[in-house]
This record gives structure tokens, C-alpha cells and sequence, in this order.
């Protein structure tokens, strides 16, 4: 007798300040589960060079973003820069009724939302600390993307992200990448094998059970 196969997929959420590692975590996460779906949102401004319609987001009219919000198909949204951004619901329930994992890096608010709508009992948080504020610096400042005064509105940002980590399930802290995404493995293990997570466990025991009652007819 084979042990039962299906599973329903969870919304594993990763939320981080900027450079605390949160990035690097989920690509590595993609690369040792290929299964893994990553949510692509959608949003109202303009495709930049180079950019696919439903690889980087799904590219929508204001009008039509605005009814899908209206209809409840967002999972969460926000306004940013006059833009909105978006999880579209639809995606995420094939991938979950497929028994597929979906991989969100959002930030709080969005995180937030998605606790509180109609998957929220399906979400596994995970937040991301850096070792210090130092080293959150720093690392800012290693990628040399950013000038001063963009990094000095990640680290303003990052002391409001930080405020939000004990609205998390669990909480990793990011002292070194491999230790961390090794953590970060555990909790996704061990969430999957969760009981409520295999619908097909009750029938399985039912069948060992009924496997119990041949072995004592067998007998007799």
C-alpha cells in the first residue's frame, strides 16, 4: 500500500528590510524545488525594456486592475508611486489545488493582507533579520547600486520593516546565507508534512486499518 501522494499547496510569505538577505533566500529556494511557484504580481505601470507579460508581472490597465480588486481576485494590493501592485487570487489557488507551493517576497503590509484573506489559514510566514544594523548597512552598500541618500531611505524604511517581525510565524536570522536557507528548508519541510496539509492522510489510515481487519479474518 502506497502512502497518499496529494497535498495542498501552502503560501510560504517571506518578508525582510532591504539587504537582510530575503532575495537570495527565495532564488535559492526556486533552485532546490523547481515545483515551487513564484507569485508574479500584477500592476498598472508600463512594461520596462526587456520585460515579459507574466514573467515580471502581469501588465494591467488601472481600470482592470481596479475590478479586480472590486471582484476580490487580488490577494493583496498597494498603491506605490501612483502605480498599483497586486498578488492576483486566480494563480494562486491552481498552484495550491495542484498541491504546488507558492513563494511570495512581499513586504509586511502585503503580508498582512494575505493573513487576513480568505487563504490566510494556508500562509506560512517567514521574516527575515539581519545580524545588525551595521551589516544591513553595509550590505547596502556592497551591492553599489545605491547612493547615499537612497540608502539612507532602505535603512529609514527598514526600522518600520523590523517593527513588524513578531507578526511572523517564524523568524530567521541571517548571519550567514547557507545557515540560513538551511532553516529555512527546515520550516518548509516540516510545514508541508503538517496533517491538515494531506487530505488523502485519513483515507491511507482507513486502508491499514481495513488491512488490521483482513489480517484477523485471514486468521480465523
Amino acid at each position: 500500500m502506497s502512502r497518499p501522494s496529494s497535498r495542498r499547496g501552502l503560501l510560504l510569505i517571506l518578508s525582510s528590510p532591504s539587504g537582510a538577505g530575503k532575495s537570495t533566500l527565495a532564488r535559492r529556494l526556486m533552485e532546490w524545488d523547481p515545483s515551487l511557484r513564484f507569485s508574479v504580481s500584477a500592476t498598472t505601470r508600463s512594461p520596462r525594456p526587456g520585460e515579459e507579460e507574466g514573467r515580471e508581472y502581469y501588465f494591467k490597465a488601472k481600470p482592470e486592475f481596479e475590478a479586480m480588486i472590486a471582484a476580490g481576485e487580488m490577494l493583496e494590493h498597494a498603491e506605490v508611486f501612483g502605480n498599483f501592485y497586486g498578488s492576483p487570487k486566480g494563480p494562486v489557488e491552481a498552484a495550491m489545488q495542484d498541491g504546488r507551493d507558492t513563494l511570495f517576497d512581499i513586504d509586511w503590509q502585503g503580508g498582512q493582507q494575505i493573513r487576513n484573506s480568505a487563504l490566510g489559514r494556508d500562509v506560512v510566514s517567514v521574516f527575515v533579520l539581519p545580524p545588525s544594523i551595521a551589516e544591513l548597512d553595509r550590505r547596502l552598500r556592497s551591492r553599489g547600486q545605491d547612493s547615499d541618500e537612497v540608502i539612507a531611505g532602505r535603512m529609514a524604511k527598514s526600522q518600520a520593516e523590523i517593527s513588524h517581525w513578531a507578526e511572523y510565524d517564524y523568524v530567521i536570522v541571517n548571519t550567514d546565507i547557507d545557515k540560513a536557507f538551511n532553516e529555512l528548508l527546515t520550516i518548509l519541510q516540516a510545514e508541508r508534512m503538517r496533517r491538515d496539509r494531506q487530505p488523502g492522510l485519513a483515507e491511507f489510515v482507513r486502508g491499514l486499518n481495513r488491512e488490521f481487519q483482513n489480517r484477523e479474518f485471514d486468521a480465523r
